[in-house]
Formats: structure tokens, C-alpha cells, sequence
């Protein structure tokens, strides 16, 4: 292992830029030469690759958003672009490969390596945290905290006018933000994809809830079963009844995978970049570097993308018991 490549695809998280200086400074740190794939694999695809330096990764760890940029590829969903783009590595004698994303740049990243064996390394970028083999994906941390802020300041105007408040988070196949948020924000409910949600029982307990709270606030993950906090507040408002109650939608959107990252993003995108490097000098291949109990684990991309990171059953419970 001589020379490495990094990129970054699929949605931006906070911490990218992290993880991405992480990788050039390791793989400096022990001799490799490293380049740095601009535009994920359309980049890739198109030889828009150059051999990055120390300082060319300077100052960039406090900010959101990717300096490799992101695009999503559909040429690179043919065999022909996957060709094109093992081409263009073979030209510049790349052996190895550090692909920070989500889902889809594993899947990617995966049939690449099946075709053409090049070591692939995988970083968990998403603000989703919906991915199996780490804890915590990069950006979560910081999407939750630019999420909990929002409410916070809704749940003021909310009270000060006796509203309801329906906020919607990304997660269109994920709830975890949407959970943690809801635990954070002292949220009276959570929507989320992986329950099914029961509008009866929503609309009872916010009658119930009139006789000790004049607000409400609602978090939705935009995935959720019964549609958007739109078309969930339409429903719910028409079977409160009542016209002295208002009901408010705010959706939150892209604010969430912008901003400074936290510290605890930060560190896990600096650990998993890191581990990646050492990860294919020490021959790993085709895999995902992540973080479990606190420890590096190397996760098969094919579990990485096939099993499932189911919510936990508690958290839920106490999202119930703390919003009486």
C-alpha cells in the first residue's frame, strides 16, 4: 500500500471535513502518498482526483459540509462508469480506498471491489445514524444539537401562545434524530418509521394533556408512516376538534446537515478516519470502520447494508413516561 484515495458521497454531514483530514494526515503519518476525489464517484468517473498535502486539510476541522464536495453518480451505477473510474485510479497507481458515506456509497463501494479488488475502507457519514457496525455516525451529534435548538426556541413561542407545535427532522427511514431530539426538546410525542404510529391514541392524550399543559410539541421524522408532519397535523387537527387550540407545522430541513460539528463529531469522524487508513495497511478490505463500546470495529459492508439499527425500546418508553 503505496498510494490511497478519499472521497465523500451521498448526503453531507458535519464531520466530513474531519474525517477526511484524519485520513490525509494518517496516511502522511506512515508514508503513503494520498489524493483526495473531488465530486464522490462522479469525480471518480471523471479523474477529478489530486494528491493532497498536510496543509492542504488546514483549518478545515470545525467546518460543516465537505471540501471534496458530494454529487450523487448515476453513470457510476453502470458497469461502464465503474470502469471508467477504475481506469482513472489505475492511471494515478491508487491501491487503496477511504469512502466516507452512508448506504449508498457503500453499495457503490461494495460492487466496485467485486468487480476490480480495490481495497475499500469505509468511514459511516450520515446524519441519519442509521447505519450497523458503529454507534454513532458522523453528523448526528451535530444534526440532533442544530435540531434541539430549533425546539427549544419553538417550544417558547409555543407557550407563549398555547400552541401546538408539529416540528419535522429528516429521517425519511430513520428515527433517531427524531428520538433524540424528542428526549432532548421534552417532546409530548415522537413519529417515527420504525413504529407504526397510532393517531387515536395522539389525538386522546392531547385532550387529556389540555387539562395540564396549554403547548404541545410534536416531533415527527419525515419518513413516518402516516406521511409528514403536514399531512399528520391536517388529521390530528380535524379530530381535536377544537377551534380554540392552534396547530403549528415547522420543518426543520437542511438547517440539519449544516453548521460547525460538535466535539463528539469531531472525535468519532477523526478516530474512524484514522482507523481507516491503518484499516487497509493492515489489510482490510471492503469494509466500514466504526466505533462500538468505545472501540474500533471493521464491519463487512455487506452487514454494514443489510442488517438493520433498530431503535431502542427505552428510549421510546421514556419519551412516553416523561411528556405526562
Amino acid at each position: 500500500m503505496k498510494k490511497i484515495a478519499v472521497f465523500t458521497s451521498g448526503g453531507d454531514a458535519p464531520g466530513m471535513n474531519a474525517c477526511i483530514r484524519a485520513v490525509v494526515r494518517t496516511a502522511i503519518f506512515h508514508g503513503l502518498e494520498v489524493y483526495g476525489i473531488t465530486y464522490g464517484y462522479d469525480g471518480m468517473i471523471s479523474g477529478n482526483i489530486k494528491k493532497m498535502q498536510s496543509h492542504s486539510v488546514s483549518n478545515i476541522i470545525q467546518r460543516g459540509g465537505t471540501i471534496l464536495k458530494s454529487a450523487r453518480s448515476e453513470e457510476f451505477m453502470t458497469k461502464e462508469g465503474r470502469k471508467k473510474a477504475y481506469e482513472q485510479l489505475k492511471a494515478l497507481e491508487i491501491d487503496g480506498i477511504v469512502a466516507i458515506g452512508g448506504d449508498g456509497t457503500f453499495t457503490g463501494a461494495k460492487i466496485f471491489f467485486e468487480e476490480f479488488g480495490i481495497p475499500t475502507v469505509g468511514c459511516p457519514g450520515t446524519i441519519d445514524n442509521d447505519i450497523f457496525g458503529t454507534d454513532y455516525t458522523i453528523g448526528f451529534d451535530t444534526a440532533v444539537n442544530t435540531a434541539l435548538e430549533a425546539i427549544d426556541k419553538i417550544r417558547d413561542t409555543a407557550a407563549a401562545h398555547d400552541r401546538i407545535f408539529f416540528v419535522e427532522v429528516m429521517g425519511r427511514d430513520s428515527g433517531y434524530i427524531a428520538v433524540e431530539c424528542g428526549i432532548g426538546g421534552g417532546a409530548e410525542f415522537v413519529m417515527v418509521p420504525e413504529t407504526e404510529t397510532d393517531l387515536k391514541k395522539v389525538v386522546k392524550s392531547l385532550k387529556n394533556l389540555r387539562k395540564s399543559k396549554s403547548s404541545s410539541i410534536i416531533v415527527v421524522a419525515e419518513g413516518d408512516d402516516e406521511g409528514n408532519a403536514e399531512v399528520i397535523m391536517d388529521q390530528v387537527k380535524k379530530k381535536v376538534n377544537d377551534e380554540d387550540k392552534e396547530f403549528k407545522v415547522t420543518t426543520l430541513g437542511h438547517i440539519q446537515r449544516g453548521g460547525n460539528p460538535t466535539a463528539r463529531d469531531r472525535v468519532l469522524a477523526s478516530r474512524c478516519g484514522m482507523a481507516a487508513v491503518e484499516g487497509l495497511m493492515n489489510g482490510q478490505s471492503n469494509c466500514m470502520a466504526g466505533i462500538v463500546n468505545g472501540d474500533v470495529t471493521y464491519t463487512s459492508f455487506e452487514d454494514c447494508i443489510g442488517k438493520t439499527k433498530p431503535i431502542k425500546s427505552d428510549h421510546l418508553k421514556l419519551i412516553e413516561i416523561l411528556s405526562i
